[in-house]
């Protein structure tokens, strides 16, 4: 002790078995009052079980600091405190995707990623960059939109505010261009701003977290409506409580699986499976991606393009996603068409396409062509009669060099003769159909019904579903023949062919026939990541609606979903998949409702949604590489038992 300190001791103290002392320094308070409140101390500490002394332990202390149910109240707590202040022309939600050319422009110091990456979850964004603010504007001309992100840390003792420099591009940016103006930081930083009058959209998003970041960009695009009030007043311009609301639109949003009634902790066991397909080389790499009542709340992607390890799979990547081109693609334009009444369950293949109307197919119906119950083969290996005595591509049908004739890329240096569809189609006509009538799964119908759509509408398929869907729905990564639009490197390859193109295919489609279509068919050819394959699948589990637009009634979309020959043992749906019955074998994990739906891929691939449990699953990957004829991904069940995870993780 000090020499001024004074020595209190308490005997009889609960919390104590002998005399407590406590050294304090000289004071006017009299010992005997210091000794009294010292015991009162001490008791109240034993009341509250401080004698039952508990060392903390560390090993796990990040974990629970840091559970996901901190996440999950961050998600609630943004989602209802981000403050839309100004929305001229109701510019907020971004609502036109197809026409609406989009930049954005960073402020401030801190981190933009998780709000960059969001927003280009929705649609496309470029980033735009200059140190001129004359030259920036002359690059922002070719943009109907800019979002202009301010983005400062959110430690206590950072600046805030927007420097001169900042002030002054807001304002020449705003002057010239259309502006969203997003503030990543406290409210007050708004008060250095002389003028709002050019600025069409300001949201106040508060802080620059991850999460605050990701849910400002749902409000942008409308997955969340705006519900904030400003705590503080801005000068005169804004005051205190004012906020604005704004439209929800049926997009898919983000959260954490606790925020939509799964646990995190089930679903962290997906990466079991996924890490043990690819220690197996049951596939190099896979995408995964789970979204629950219009939240995606897992996605992820492991491993690499190919067992090389060289490239790493991330979530931009795009997959050949095989026969999920039939659900992707064909399938959404044929329900058009069914919605428009032009066609109906009754009507004959000879009516769609007259073609086939003096063939023995011609009174197939459309209910038994899209049901696999129309007695077509499975199958023909097509590519084999276009192949010389060496089994290489015979020059009669193709050519190593583009011209009029040999238009249609099948891969690197291979063009097929344009006409060679029609031989395709007669083939068709001509096969031998089943002499029983019974389910059986053909390529046939789809090949069929791009033939229909395009007969029709007057558009080529690939056109038809970019204006029809992709554009508007926001499907930017999704496309026929990537690499008129793509870099190859982030598209996995699919195979190493040596039986009909002898190369290495990445960025052609792996299906043979589709190949022979130039890269177009309707039941394969369509590359897509994830993301984008779950937004078409929110669209059907939403009944035809998506981004505030309707693209055909809830009625077709039931009409399409139902299994009509059940009974005869046929589980299709009108183009859709559904689920095996309770204990037979199918593709499902068997916990999935009957009035589920999905497709699965030969390249090794699953999308499937759930109405019941509102669950939307999309598996990718490319097992086909570099050999496709052993399947163990399929044998194994590694998709089947991923979706059986999913249902376990569900608690509400």
């Amino acid at each position: 002790m000090a020499g001024n300190d004074i020595l209190l001791c308490a005997e009889n103290v609960p919390i104590a078995k002998e005399k407590i002392c406590i050294a304090y320094q000289d004071s006017i308070i009299s010992e005997e009052r210091l000794a009294y409140s010292v015991k009162k101390i001490f008791k109240y500490k034993y009341k509250v079980g401080l004698n039952d002394y508990k060392p903390i332990v560390t090993s796990n202390i990040y974990k629970d600091l840091n559970g996901p149910e901190n996440d999950a109240l961050q998600y609630e707590l943004y989602e209802n405190a981000i403050t839309v202040l100004k929305n001229k022309d109701q510019i907020l939600p971004i609502k036109n995707l197809e026409n609406n050319k989009i930049a954005y422009v960073k402020l401030g110091d801190d981190v933009n990623s998780s709000f960059v990456s969001t927003l280009k979850k929705y649609t496309e964004i470029t980033e735009v960059f200059d140190e001129n603010i004359d030259s920036l504007n002359v690059k922002l001309k070719e943009f109907n939109t800019v979002i202009v992100g301010f983005h400062k840390s959110d430690k206590a003792w950072k600046k805030y505010d927007f420097t001169e420099t900042e002030l002054l591009w807001l304002q020449e940016i705003a002057k010239n261009n259309v502006v969203i103006l997003d503030v990543f930081t406290k409210p007050y930083s708004l008060l250095t701003i002389p003028t709002f009058d050019e600025i069409e959209g300001l949201v106040v998003t508060y802080q620059n977290s991850d999460i605050a970041q990701t849910v400002s960009a749902e409000l942008l695009f409308g997955a969340i409506d705006a519900k904030g009030k400003l705590p503080v007043s801005i000068n005169s311009n804004f005051a205190e409580n004012d906020g604005l609301t704004t439209e929800k639109l049926d997009r898919l949003g983000f959260a954490t699986p606790e925020n939509v009634g799964m646990k995190s902790e089930t679903l962290s066991k997906i990466d079991n499976f996924a890490n043990y397909a690819i220690a197996n080389k049951m596939t190099p790499g896979i995408q995964v991606l789970v979204s629950r009542k219009g939240k995606v709340i897992y996605q992820k992607s492991y491993g690499y393009h190919t067992y090389e390890n060289k490239v790493k799979v991330v979530n931009s990547d795009i997959y050949d996603i095989a026969s999920l081109t039939k659900i992707v693609a064909t399938l959404p334009n044929v329900m058009q068409q069914y919605n428009q009444q032009k066609i109906s369950m009754e009507t004959t293949l000879g009516t769609m396409l007259p073609i086939f109307d003096s063939s023995d197919k011609k009174n197939i119906n459309f209910k038994e062509l899209l049901s696999h119950y129309a007695r077509f083969q499975a199958w023909m290996p097509f590519y084999q009669e276009t192949l010389d005595d060496f089994k290489k591509p015979s020059s009669k049908y193709y050519s190593k060099v583009f011209n009029e004739q040999f238009s249609k890329k099948v891969a690197d240096s291979l063009f097929i003769r344009n006409d060679y569809h029609d031989t395709i189609m007669k083939k068709i006509i001509e096969s031998k159909l089943l002499p029983k009538k019974e389910y059986k799964y053909s390529d046939f119908t789809f090949i069929i019904l791009r033939d229909y759509l395009e007969r029709v509408t007057g558009k080529k398929l690939d056109v038809l579903v970019q204006e029809n869907f992709y554009s508007s729905i926001g499907m930017n990564n999704t496309t026929y023949n990537p690499l008129n639009k793509f870099n190859k490197y982030i598209i996995p390859p699919t195979e190493m062919d040596t039986y009909f193109r002898y190369q290495v295919l990445q960025g052609y489609v792996h299906d043979m026939e589709a190949a022979m279509e130039g890269g177009v068919a309707g039941h394969a050819g369509i590359f897509s990541n994830a993301m984008d394959v779950a937004k078409m699948m929110q669209m059907y589990l939403q009944k035809g609606s998506y981004g505030g637009r309707r693209y055909f009634s809830e009625k077709t979309f039931t009409d399409f979903n139902t299994c009509y020959f059940c009974a005869e043992g046929n589980r299709r749906g009108i183009g859709f998949d559904k689920p095996q019955q309770p204990g037979t074998a199918g593709p499902t994990c068997g916990c999935a409702s009957l009035t589920s739906f999905g497709h699965t891929g030969f390249t090794g691939t699953m999308t499937w949604a759930d109405p019941e449990t509102e669950i939307v699953y999309v598996f990718l990957s490319n097992r086909t590489f570099p050999e496709a004829t052993v399947n163990k991904l399929s044998k194994e069940n590694i998709r089947e038992d991923i979706q059986k995870v999913i249902y376990e993780a569900i608690v509400r």
